[in-house]
């Protein structure tokens, strides 16, 4: 494997990530070179890029990082046609870094239950019936597609909601040239910012550091030019969520109080950025802050009703806080942690609003299963998580937490420890 530096909080840290024989055919394509182009490109002979993607070969350490800088710098045209080549043709060259995806999305892309490609033909239709090339129908449709796409991301599998994000992120990158008022291209802008934050977010699910990067950079781009300050919030709180997952908890608790001083007050961004930063403060042990953080979060929710969509990645559910404050008490070992972590999956599996939340109600497991056994009670824990990991739902980001539950359980010596690894290495492997 090789490792990619990367600079976090003013450190440089290490990631580890490798570059399979189709990743560097697609990163050759989305570049829009030859295999005689690309090899001084990059400083080496013909016959070794050759190799490499067909899988006979495999970059050295220096190589494999050369060719992560070289997509951390390509412009964002090129990182989408670097997804949808890696990520929208059979492999025939080992696995990707998208765990899973190739199969899902080579049928979603065509005509597969998501419906992507019924939903552009509409949304083209609608901009020619109107004779203009943005119409306000087709935004309307846009951003009502935006809110589709943020609320599935609860439920959808996210290897299928990837196919349609960037299925739209296209036709909004098709429509930005075309001719529009000052409001319509604002509009679009916007538009193309969420679902740029959405993309990123799901990079973030895959680990693929580099693509989550340059989408969240895009999106950024996006709420700064539109003077959004809440996506713009949202972005900050989507790095600290990314760096809280690779171990920078201060770095992560930081970027969530900037999350809280960008976002406007008692806004989802707001909310949301508050309950990381209590988590990130858990990662690290200091209770203190925890609950002071966890304090602010339970009166800014206090007045706010219900909101609609609650499924919204982008709404902040008041619900969500049960979830939130089941993690970050079983994190610091809080006692309470079982009580509420058992509450919150029974109102998940209830799911009285209709909408069913599997990857949240995995997590609210993980919850319970360490907050068992900080109270020493290895074998609920183990079977509890054994239901977690074998639910399918739970994203490489999130595979640290069933790592460190797996690792509890064994350290336990219950025999029930062994069918929990052979789950983890199947599920999450």
């Amino acid at each position: 494997m090789s490792h990619r530096l990367a600079e976090v909080g003013g450190e440089t840290v290490s990631a580890i990530r490798r570059w399979s024989g189709r990743e560097i055919r697609a990163l050759r394509q989305a570049l829009r070179m030859s295999v005689r182009a690309f090899a001084p490109y990059l400083g080496v002979s013909e016959r070794a890029v050759s190799k490499w993607e067909a899988g006979q070969a495999v970059p050295g350490p220096d190589m494999q990082a050369a060719l992560d800088i070289a997509l951390s710098r390509a412009e964002p045209d090129v990182v989408s046609r670097f997804d949808l080549l890696v990520c929208g043709k059979p492999d025939e060259s080992g696995p990707t870094r998208v765990p899973a995806i190739s199969t899902a999305t080579t049928v979603i892309a065509g005509a597969g239950p998501a419906g992507g490609d019924d939903e552009l033909d509409a949304l083209e239709l609608a901009r020619r019936v109107a004779a203009s090339d943005v119409s306000d129908e087709t935004l309307n449709r846009l951003e009502r597609v935006v809110d589709e796409l943020a609320m599935a991301y609860a439920q959808t599998p996210p290897q299928q909601l990837i196919v349609r994000v960037r299925q739209h992120l296209l036709y909004v990158g098709q429509l930005v040239d075309g001719r529009k008022t000052l409001r319509q291209h604002r509009r679009l802008l916007v538009i193309g910012g969420w679902l740029s934050l959405l993309a990123a977010t799901l990079h973030v699910d895959f680990r693929q550091p580099i693509a989550s990067r340059a989408r969240l950079d895009t999106a950024a781009r996006l709420a700064i030019d539109t003077d959004h300050d809440e996506m713009t919030a949202w972005c900050v709180e989507t790095r600290a969520w990314d760096l809280l997952t690779d171990g920078h908890f201060r770095d992560a608790a930081s970027l969530a109080r900037e999350a809280q001083d960008l976002a406007p007050h008692g806004s989802s961004a707001h909310l949301q950025a508050t309950a990381q930063e209590g988590r990130a403060w858990a990662r690290m042990g200091e209770a203190g802050e925890v609950r002071r953080s966890l304090n602010r979060l339970s009166q800014l929710i206090a007045p706010l009703p219900k909101p609609d969509g609650p499924e919204h990645h982008y709404r902040y559910d008041p619900n969500k806080a049960l979830a939130y404050t089941a993690t970050t008490l079983s994190w610091i070992g809080d006692p309470a942690a079982e009580g509420i972590a058992r509450d919150a999956i029974t109102e998940l599996e209830r799911a009285s609003d209709g909408v069913r939340r599997p990857r949240r109600i995995a997590s609210a497991q993980l919850d319970l299963s360490l907050a068992l056994l900080k109270l020493g009670k290895p074998d609920e824990a183990g079977a509890t998580a054994l239901l977690a990991i074998c639910s399918g739902r739970i994203v490489p980001s999130n595979r640290w937490r069933a790592a460190e539950v797996v690792a509890a359980v064994e350290a336990s010596g219950v025999v029930e420890a062994a069918d929990l690894r052979e789950a983890y290495q199947t599920y999450c492997s």
